[in-house]
């Protein structure tokens, strides 16, 4: 698998992979910009206003008629977050052109389409269709309403907005329900003309077509792109410390059968100089596997929760747990969850859960190079990361990990917020403190 990037355009810049591995093609395209509350639901909003019509296939059914001629492309809008810098975009998925009958070219024509996608919307005097918006900003808000359904989800969501709530990361990739039913067209029309003129751009292919090619055909595919001056004034804000002197407590009530308890720390200090492979293997050893230290004692030896995770965000530097609990159990899974943060500080992690942690982390990253869509979504975030490391580089990495350097990341974080969700009429116990 044959890696290479280059800026092609001014600030726009391409990450090819040239390889044989897979049947399917990936083409994908990301603006990126400073996440904002005051602009991350219209950021949200532009790439599916944009996938609703073109000047050539004005509306979604032309739009499908023509993806259908080329072999069942398919173009779909996405929103993501790295850090605290929003992507939104457009990632394409094809046929990779060896399969294709009379030695057809499609590459040229699925980047042809990406850049009327992004460059030539249907619009009425240089203005988005206001029924085009109206539908778009409805889907959104559903979609942002829709997370309380998901509880366990939810709760995370929930504990970052408060937790993080004078940083940037709180408003989410999508924005609030409020702001996105609160978009204006014209508003949206003039925000995509500076947002295409000012944000840089990352590119992403894979499939069997060198670099020069997609380059070629992308260079053509957006020479009308507009560029003045670019902004480069964005990033993450990471802070090492928590907020206060000690952890904040939130507590909300919804209708719920079992608890949720939520807990985030700042990973600390370890993000000066961030270690990513052993803030990997030591999450695995915690609670990002079910050989971890939260799945073995909290779930199954103790049996305090239904299911207790960690995941940890090494662009903003947090550790996430969550987990599904009794209500009279909040307290004893609390103070078992820290229990073992603790034993990890202290090194006390066997041959058998560092052996596994470090093959755990090994084997998802290597499994990244199984599947085009984890590739492209594993390079946006290298790259906009500025950390210029494969998965299989990065998974040797991971083999190498030792007990002590997972020890340090442990000892690095401090505990800054806790989210109870109970039950409308549940109190549950209070959670113990030192």
């Amino acid at each position: 698998m044959e890696f290479r990037r280059e800026e092609i355009m001014p600030a726009v810049y391409l990450t090819a992979l040239q390889t044989d591995k897979f049947k399917t093609a990936v083409l994908s395209l990301s603006l990126l910009t400073q996440l904002d509350a005051q602009t991350a639901s219209m950021n949200a909003l532009i790439p599916s206003v944009l996938r609703r019509g073109t000047v050539r296939c004005p509306d979604m059914d032309s739009l499908a008629s023509y993806m259908d001629g080329l072999y069942g492309l398919k173009a779909e809008p996405v929103v993501r977050c790295v850090g605290e810098i929003q992507a939104p975009g457009f990632y394409l998925s094809f046929p990779d052109d060896r399969y294709l009958p009379g030695k057809e070219r499609l590459l040229p024509k699925a980047a042809g389409l990406l850049g009327e996608l992004l460059l030539s919307p249907n619009t009425r005097g240089g203005l988005f269709l206001p029924d085009y918006v109206e539908r778009e900003r409805s889907r959104l808000a559903q979609r942002i309403r829709a997370r309380r359904n998901n509880k366990d989800g939810y709760a995370v969501l929930r504990l970052i907005e408060l937790m993080c709530a004078y940083e940037p990361i709180a408003a989410g990739s999508l924005g609030s329900e409020q702001d996105a039913e609160g978009v204006n067209y014209v508003a949206l029309s003039k925000h995509y003309r500076k947002l295409i003129a000012s944000s840089p751009i990352e590119l992403f292919y894979c499939g069997t077509a060198g670099f020069d090619e997609a380059a070629s055909a992308l260079t053509e595919a957006l020479s009308r792109l507009p560029r003045g001056e670019i902004d480069w004034d964005m990033g993450t804000e990471i802070r090492m410390n928590s907020l206060e002197e000690e952890p904040r407590v939130f507590n909300e009530s919804m209708e719920l059968s079992q608890g949720k308890l939520a807990l985030g720390w700042r990973l600390g200090e370890c993000m000066e100089e961030p270690d990513l492979a052993a803030i990997r293997v030591f999450n695995a050893v915690y609670g990002g596997t079910a050989a971890s230290k939260l799945f073995m004692n909290v779930r199954e030896r103790l049996s305090l929760c239904y299911y207790a995770s960690s995941g940890a965000d090494t662009q903003k530097g947090l550790l996430l747990v969550a987990s599904a609990v009794n209500f009279e159990n909040f307290g004893r899974a609390r103070e078992e969850i820290l229990a073992q943060l603790e034993a990890v500080k202290r090194g006390e992690i066997t041959d058998e859960e560092l052996d596994t942690a470090r093959k755990s982390c090994s084997s998802a990253l290597r499994a990244l190079e199984d599947d085009p869509a984890a590739l492209e979504s594993y390079w946006l975030t290298m790259n906009v990361s500025g950390a210029e490391l494969g998965p299989a580089e990065l998974a040797a990495s991971c083999e190498l990990v030792t007990r002590e350097e997972a020890a340090a990341i442990a000892r690095s974080c401090e505990l800054d917020a806790e989210l109870y969700l109970r039950g409308k009429e549940e109190d549950g116990d209070e959670p113990e403190r030192d």
